[in-house]
This record gives structure tokens, sequence and C-alpha cells, in this order.
């Protein structure tokens, strides 16, 4: 009996022991006695992720014409490097480390030219026997504003089919499958699952009259799938600028090696509103169809929400009730900034006016070509992805860290007039994705069943599922993936119809090194009785005792923010947010989506940082604040 005690004891002490001892035993087949019934564990038989990754899906080295152009001498392994949590010294011979590593990395070089900067750069003998890559060669050897304009203009000429075939790398070129081999090579290099996941990719580069229409193509597989094929390109005839074709490359990649290819969208603030059409810009503007709507659907389940060159979610100018809409907004009319943005181009542009007409789309032809999770990204051409406030190494090598840097003439219009600054350029941002574990196939499945959110750069845990029968008493528990998988759908599901009207249950914890939480608002966009698209942003949770006033809006969180420093303390905020919100204004007759967007309390931007650190007097129109933010996947109801 003593024995038998101090058996007991020992379990009592050490209970992982004992679990591991009895799991041998059942193994074995120890006759325990059959299991009926809910077993006392809440984490038995769990079959859905526990973990959310944090990396970015847009990165750009000295491999792409632009970015090599533009003074970027790191290449996928520096880049990799950084983003696991090694100090490398950044283009500009300064050094750079991450606060904290990444989980997973996409290197996404431009498939058109690939690598071919690194020979016009180099002066390798068939580019400076073409007349057009001698000139870039030696504008590139004399450096400073020579080597930015030979960049302006080589992106001119790939857009205008200009380029010489001499530079113009494409599949059929011995260099160029070199290139796409080591790229491939250097994934495999860094792979390592559970700890940092890397995975092979590129960037399908469609430039259209100016309209930006690129794609980030990612594999879920490796070398010996990816290795049978070559980057898809926009310059014919290997290649097409319309997304349809890239559609039929992807389908035929899968087809002919059992792999599988998703692609995602640039933000879309630079297609001038080509990147949600109503009609089809490559087919003389005639009416979409439903093959163009499934195809979209299936090869493009995610869309880049923010990026550096800002933010894509909401425009203030089509969201007027939304005080948030106007972060980080980018308007520019395409890349050399040398055309005016219109009104008429922006619901082409922007995430919340593209889910709505992927509403009206659903109608009009029984299938949502915009239907996509909502993921975040650098776009860095520098081989960095710094995406940090207070470690921000830009978008371009000409603006690392130095003291002209915010106040620099990016861009000019046609009358020679600035119109774009160093400061213009935002500091983002992240993809956050729900999965089993740090691997390329368990992550690329997340994304692919659209379980991610995009962040502009802090890593907030955020968690968002609809139902019909969610209650108050659900957010008390510590269960809430327990409770969201077992009575609903998570982000980027569809809510099937039921009873009454949905409730959703929205949580949200801050990065541990991160700001306070100012709020969590639901988005609603569906569409009425007229079949007219509408939206709604609805608090539905926030710090402190704010009551919202007679207009409905609610105060602002304040801020504790000190630009002599700079810095800010999480004196006001709340640590996690969550609750069960229920629609008021639900219509079981009308298509909608909802998505969950979380503010954190005010923070300083890269550019209060800037002036501290250089002693910098800033100029009253650069902001010095920014209030970050994440933006969850919908959640699409459709009608009966």
């Amino acid at each position: 009996m003593n024995r038998f005690r101090l058996f007991l004891a020992a379990c009592t002490i050490l209970p992982l022991a004992f679990s591991n001892v009895s799991n041998a035993f059942d193994t074995a087949g120890a006759q325990t006695g059959a299991f009926t019934g809910r077993p006392y564990s809440p984490y038995a038989d769990r079959a859905f992720p526990i973990n959310v990754y944090f990396g970015d899906t847009h990165v750009h080295t000295g491999l792409s014409a632009d970015a090599g152009g533009g003074g970027t001498r790191l290449l996928p392994r520096d880049a990799y490097r950084l983003a696991r949590g090694e100090q490398i010294m950044s283009n500009t011979g300064q050094p750079v480390k991450l606060s904290r590593p990444l989980d997973f990395y996409m290197i996404t070089d431009h498939s058109d030219a690939m690598g071919a900067i690194i020979d016009i750069i180099g002066g390798a003998p068939n580019i400076v026997a073409d007349e057009q890559g001698r000139r870039y060669h030696e504008a590139f050897v004399e450096g400073g504003p020579a080597a930015q304009q030979a960049v302006f203009e080589m992106i001119a000429a790939f857009a205008q089919g200009t380029i010489s075939p001499a530079l113009n790398y494409q599949p059929g070129n011995p260099a160029y499958e070199r290139v796409w081999n080591d790229i491939i090579a250097a994934a495999e290099e860094f792979n390592n699952p559970g700890t940092f996941t890397t995975f092979i990719a590129y960037e399908w580069t469609s430039l259209v009259q100016g309209n930006n229409l690129h794609r980030n193509v990612i594999f879920r597989d490796g070398p010996d799938r990816a290795g049978q094929v070559l980057p898809y390109t926009t310059t014919p005839p290997v290649g097409s600028p319309n997304p349809r074709e890239l559609w039929t490359w992807m389908k035929n990649y899968e087809e002919k090696t059992g792999g599988r290819v998703l692609a995602i969208p640039h933000n879309g603030n630079l297609s001038n509103g080509w990147m949600f059409p109503l009609r089809d810009d490559f087919a003389e503007g005639a009416p979409l169809d439903a093959a163009y709507a499934e195809a979209r659907q299936k090869w493009e389940p995610l869309y880049e929400a923010t990026q550096i060159k800002g933010d894509g979610e909401a425009h203030p100018a089509l969201s007027v009730d939304d005080e948030f809409a106007d972060f980080e907004t980018f308007d520019y009319g395409n890349l050399d900034a040398s055309e005016i943005k219109t009104p008429e181009m922006l619901p082409g542009e922007y995430v919340r006016s593209g889910l709505k007409r992927g509403l009206q789309m659903q109608v009009e032809l029984g299938a949502n070509p915009f239907k996509f999770g909502l993921v975040g990204a650098s776009d860095t051409h520098t081989g960095m992805t710094t995406v940090e406030e207070d470690n921000n190494f830009h978008k371009f090598t000409s603006y690392e860290p130095g003291p002209e840097r915010s106040l620099h003439e990016a861009k000019k219009a046609a009358d020679g007039t600035p119109v774009l600054w160093g400061w213009s350029y935002g500091a983002s941002g992240l993809t956050a994705v729900w999965a089993e574990e740090n691997s390329r196939t368990a992550i690329w499945d997340g994304m692919k069943r659209r379980e991610v959110y995009a962040t502009t750069g802090p890593r907030m845990r955020v968690r968002f599922f609809g139902g019909w029968n969610f209650t108050e008493a659900d957010i008390l528990r510590r269960d809430l993936a327990i409770q969201g998988y077992s009575r609903g759908v998570p982000m980027g599901s569809d809510l099937l119809p039921g009873e009454g009207a949905p409730s959703f249950l929205v949580y949200a914890l801050r990065d541990p090194i991160g700001a306070n939480l100012d709020r969590i608002q639901i988005v609603k966009g569906w569409l009425d009785e007229n079949g007219e698209q509408q939206e709604k942003v609805y608090d539905v949770v926030w710090s402190g005792g704010r009551v919202p006033g007679d207009d409905g809006k609610l105060p602002p969180v304040g801020s504790t923010v000190d630009l002599s420093i700079p810095s800010w303390t999480n004196t006001i905020g709340a640590s996690e947010l969550g609750t069960v919100w229920t629609d008021p204004n639900f219509d079981p007759a009308q298509p909608a989506f909802y998505y969950a967007r979380v503010i954190e309390i005010p923070t300083p931007r890269w550019t209060a940082y800037d002036a501290v650190k250089f002693d910098l007097e800033m100029p009253e129109d650069i902001p010095l604040v920014v209030q970050e933010r994440a933006y969850t996947s919908p959640i699409w109801y459709t009608p009966k």
C-alpha cells in the first residue's frame, strides 16, 4: 500500500512523465478500458491550428532589375540570414538586425529579366555588345542620378516593350535558368521546418500602360516539382501581361508536376483601377465572365492589403464615415508619379471596395472573383524586411537610414514639381498565418484556406470566428479557439445560412513587445435590397471607459507618445480585447462579408525616430505618429 501511495504521489508531482508512460502503455495495447464520451482534456483530439506564424510574402533582392539597379547588392542568402535572426551589413554598409526572427520567408524577385541586372552592372560581354545594355552599364558605373535615371528608363522600357532582347533574360536563356536554379538552391539551404520556413517564389510583373498588376507566385513544393519549370514572365511570346494567361500557366504547372501553387496580387493602389475590374481590360472592355471569376478565385485566394508603398485596406474618399480610412494613403497615378489619381480609379484599387464588387459579381456571374483573404508584406527592394518603425531601412537602398531620406524628392510630376517624398512611404507589413506547424505545407495550406491576416508590422495575435449561436459568455472562456472552431467558422470561410442574425467571436492579444490595443472594429460590406453596395464600420470592443458620442463615434483613445525620445507608454489601451458581436442590421436576403480591424494606441512613426536619431527639425506636414493595425480575412455570408 505504501508503495502504491508513493507511486500516486510521483504521478502528482510529475504529471508529464506519467502521461508519457500512460501513452506508451496504450500504444502497446494495455487494457485500460474503452473510452466513451467527451474527454476531460479540452485539448484531446484537437484538429485545428493553434499556432500563428509571421512572415513576409514579398521580398526583392539585388536579382531584381529595379532593386539591383538602385544599388541593392544583397542577394537571397543575405535576405534569409537577416530574416532568420542574424546580423548583416546593409547595402550602404550599416549593421542591421531584426528585434525577432521571422517564422517564414518568401523571396519574390521579378521573373522578367531575372538576374540580368547583375550582368548589366558587371558589364558582361553579351550586355556591353548591345547598345542599350552598354548605355545602362555606363550609367550604373557612373552611379548617383545617372544610375537612378537608368532604373526608371529600364522600368519604362519593360512596360512599353522597348527593352532590348539582350537585357530581357527570359526562359530559354541559359543565364535565366542558372539564376532560377540558384534561387531554388538558396531556399533549400535555409529551409528549416519548425524554426524558419522558406518558400520557392517569384513575382510576375505585369505593367500595362503604367498600371501595376503584379502578382507574387508562391509554390507549396520543393525543388523536385518547382525545379521542373521556369517562372512565367510578361513578355511575349513566352509570357503575357494578362492575368488569365498566368492562371493558365499555374494550371499547367499543377497538371505537369502534381504540385500546388497560388498567386497573391500586389496592393492595387498603383493599378489605376485595374486591380478589381468590372470589365476585362485585356479584351477591349468586354464584360467579365464566369470563367474569369472562377479562375481568379481558385488561383488568387489572397490579396496584399498593406505594404511599404501605402496601405490598401480603405480610402478616405470611398469610406467617408470611417475616421481610420486615411492610413498611410499613397495616392500616385503610376510608378513615376507623373499621372494624377482620379476618383474613378479608386473603387478598383482598395480592399473594401474590391470585396463589395465581389459580392456584386457573385450575383451577376454566379462566382466571386474577389473572394480573398488579407495578407501584409513589405515589397522591400533592399533585400531586408525591416517593418518596425524604429528599425526601418525603407523600400529602396537610396532611402536606407540617413538624415536626408525623409525630405528626399523621390518622384516628380511631369512639370518637375515634387509629388512624392521619402517620408511618403510607410513601414509595413507582415502576414500572419494560422497553421498546425511551421512548414511549407502547413503554412501554404493555411494561406490557401485564407486563415490569415495582415498586420502593418506588429505581431498581435488575432482570432475571428463567425457563427449563429455564440453568446457573451463565450468570450469569458480561455479556450476561444475550441469554441470558435466547434460552433462556427474561422476567418477566410463561408458562413452558411442559419437562424436569426450571425454572431462573431473576435479576440486580439497585443504584440508582446509592442503597444496596447485601442479597439477592435468589425467592417461589414453588403448589397442592399436594390443591389447597391453598402458598408459600415462597427466599434465592437475598446479599451478604457469611453462612451460613444451622439454621432455613434467612439472618442479617441488618447496618446502617450513622447516625440523627444521618441517612445510611448502602455498606460492607456488594453493588452487584450475580445467580444461577441451580433449584427444588429442583418437581413438574411442580402449577401455580406465581415472582417475585423484591430487598432493599436498611437506610437511613433519611423519619421519620428529619424528626427531624433539625426537631430532633424521635421516640417509640420510630415506625420510623426502612427496607429498600427491588423486586418483579418473576411467571413462571407451568401443567402440561400
